[in-house]
């Protein structure tokens, strides 16, 4: 990837082929300074690159562009992108290119990062010198310049229009200058930061969640709020609920840090390397945490609202796709937030009562009526008195995760067609509702243990979730303007097309219509998903993760056990009675162009299979399936990209 300071070069070796290894590390220095450009194979990739650069010429590239611009107002990085000229992509001489390379890429200015499950690091290093050290670059390399960014004291402004785009969005941005990281007192700070943004961030979702919300969605920071946090701060309880999340990830991290990803740690050592980030290891930062976070105060947190004034290199602006607000508008509405902070007229945050525990009457415990075990695989299987099973696996494969899963037969595609589109709303309405006895923003200030988390499923079949005015209207609302922002996009086009050739036009993988979500029922959108959630005896629930059997069990004999069974069976389906998806492969070959009006012309191609898959063999057909799209797109874009240069990534294949 190529960043606006940047290069990297990356490649994903398999650690059981050692002969692959040293292959790849070739590979990496003959990158590092013996790159060839002539000028055919420029030729080639002028044409990848030309792709890459149009891909990006959507309404989100564009969107991105003008934040860039906007953001680097002032210093060289508003002239251009990474990516280059449209002109220069396509008339840059082999000559120009190996001149550049030859004049900024220097050993002197690279580092190699290796990270993966080596037997032995001496052997890596080896292969690296190896390598490496006979490459030469030219002589007198130039300094690499430093391009400042300039803050500015008055807010800037601006609306930009985007026809294509998804929704209407606010960005406000502050530019600051980034803080060292050197010292225990710059950590602290670090994570005072983080734990403002955390608790920002909660009570934006929570105003989300509100009747007659200002936005469907909203992270960091708003201007609005960030006074009210300068006013009254954040309170004690607000910043234990973050405090507790913090240390629950650290541990997390720490618990499992003989499994972390070497993606992770890599990225670790290239912004040390980069940034000059420190590498201090997990095992220290986890003890730095632990001893910080129970001194950092909500007091300490709220300082941080400081540093986020309309006066500190903040930039407001507004993406639509009609054009609505105007910069008088914006700064307007600064201004009079402005004016009641000054006059303290903004009000404390109300916050929402939290239970102290998600089940108020614990249940009676069931009975394991019947038991199974299978060695080969370490798994257990219960009947309870109930009749939902369970199976369970203990495993360290991450030592502080255990993974839940229920399943139960039937679903959307028994039902008739009259009803499908108000059934397939339940889950949305029930979930804003609150499915588990609760609304979301309370749920999310809790910390979930496996007791919590067997609570949940609990409350999940025994709360009978009815709708109310406020919460369908959000929903409905949200569910519109995903409508009309999918329109908006020049793809749905071809999507529905593709939908409807593979699908035969089948109402179950047609795209909802802002006509149909007007005419669902939010009344059997809501009796529908009690129901599938009524019976435990169709269930059955996979528990996997690091569990003690002598302490999960009790709790799964109680609280899964506990669920009342209803007198009748309901959605009580047989596996082979099942109706399946209502939908009709295509017969024949067909090849279809499909045109869509477009701001900037761009092009997608796809090819599509239709698979039967056997009972059986099922699993491994799936596997082979995957295998078989991969063979076919890596030689697709051999073909099309490395040979003719005419794509910059592969064209979809997609077996149905």
């Amino acid at each position: 990837m190529t960043t606006a300071d940047e290069t990297i070069y990356e490649l994903f070796v398999p650690v059981d082929k050692p002969e692959l290894l040293s292959q790849a590390i070739s590979i990496l220095a003959e990158f590092s300074s013996e790159i060839r450009v002539s000028k055919e194979d420029l030729d080639k990739e002028r044409g990848a690159v030309m792709e890459e650069y149009r891909g990006n010429r959507n309404a989100t590239g564009r969107m991105q562009d003008s934040h860039w611009q906007l953001m680097m107002e002032g210093s060289k990085y508003a002239e251009r992108l990474p990516i280059g000229l449209e002109k220069v992509i396509r008339s840059v001489p082999a000559a120009t290119v190996k001149q550049f390379y030859q004049k900024w890429y220097h050993l002197c200015n690279m580092a190699v990062v290796a990270v993966g499950d080596f037997p032995d690091t001496k052997t890596v290093v080896d292969l690296i010198k190896t390598h490496f050290e006979d490459k030469r670059s030219s002589s007198n390399p130039p300094e690499i310049p430093v391009f400042p960014v300039p803050s500015h004291e008055e807010t800037r402004f601006s609306c930009f229009v985007e026809s294509e785009a998804a929704g209407s969005a606010v960005m406000i941005s502050y530019k600051m200058p980034v803080s060292d990281l050197k010292t225990v007192k710059d950590y602290r700070d670090m994570l005072a930061e983080s734990m403002f943004l955390h608790a920002l961030n909660q009570r934006l979702f929570k105003i989300s969640r509100k009747k007659d919300p200002p936005f469907f969605a909203c992270s960091v920071a708003a201007d609005v709020l960030v006074a009210r946090v300068r006013l009254h701060g954040f309170s004690e309880r607000e910043i234990s609920v973050v405090r507790a999340l913090m240390m629950s990830e650290i541990e997390s991290a720490f618990l499992e840090r003989d499994q972390t990803q070497s993606t992770s740690l890599r990225d670790e050592y290239i912004q040390h390397f980069l940034h000059n980030e420190p590498v201090i290891g997990i095992e220290y930062e986890a003890q730095l945490q632990k001893t910080l976070l129970p001194q950092i105060s909500a007091s300490d947190v709220s300082k941080y609202s400081e540093k986020l004034r309309t006066s500190c290199g903040c930039v407001i602006k507004t993406m639509e796709p009609r054009s609505a607000a105007t910069v008088d508008d914006m700064r307007n509405v600064v201004s009079k937030v402005n004016s009641l902070e000054e006059e303290k007229k903004i009000a404390p945050w109300d916050e929402e009562k939290i239970p102290e525990e998600v089940v108020n009457e614990k249940p009676t415990p069931g009975d394991v009526t019947h038991q199974l075990e299978y060695p080969e695989v370490g798994v257990t299987e219960l009947t309870l008195s109930n009749g939902m099973q369970v199976c369970y696996k203990s495993t360290d494969f991450l030592d502080d995760q255990v993974l839940f899963t229920g399943f139960s037969y039937g679903g959307l595609s028994e039902l008739p067609e009259s009803d499908y589109i108000s059934c397939s709303m339940g889950s949305t309405i029930a979930g804003e509702i609150g499915m588990f006895g609760y609304k979301p923003s309370v749920l999310m200030d809790m910390l979930a243990d496996l007791e919590t988390a067997l609570q949940l499923v609990y409350q999940l079949f025994t709360t009978n979730v009815m709708p109310q005015e406020e919460e369908v209207g959000i929903v409905m609302q949200m569910a519109e303007e995903a409508v009309r922002a999918r329109e908006r996009d020049p793809y749905t086009v071809f999507a529905n097309r593709v939908k409807e050739l593979n699908y035969g036009n089948s109402y179950f993988f047609r795209p909802i219509r802002i006509s149909e979500l007007r005419k669902v029922d939010p009344l059997k959108a809501c009796e529908y998903f009690n129901s599938c959630f009524r019976d435990p005896s169709t269930f059955t629930v996979v528990i996997v993760g690091n569990l003690d059997p002598t302490i999960a069990l009790p709790l799964i004999r109680q609280y899964l056990g506990g669920i009342p069974k209803p007198p009748q069976p309901v959605l009580n389906f047989n596996r082979d009675d099942l109706r399946g998806l209502p939908f009709t492969f295509p017969t024949k070959i067909t090849r279809e162009f499909v045109r869509s009006p477009m701001v900037e012309a761009q092009c997608s191609v796809q090819l599509c299979f239709p698979v039967q898959l056997t009972n059986g063999t099922m699993i491994e057909e799936i596997h082979c399936i995957g295998f078989l799209g991969k063979l076919l797109e890596t030689k697709i874009i051999q073909f099309l990209r490395f040979t003719h240069g005419q794509v910059y990534s592969t064209i979809r294949v997609s077996f149905l």
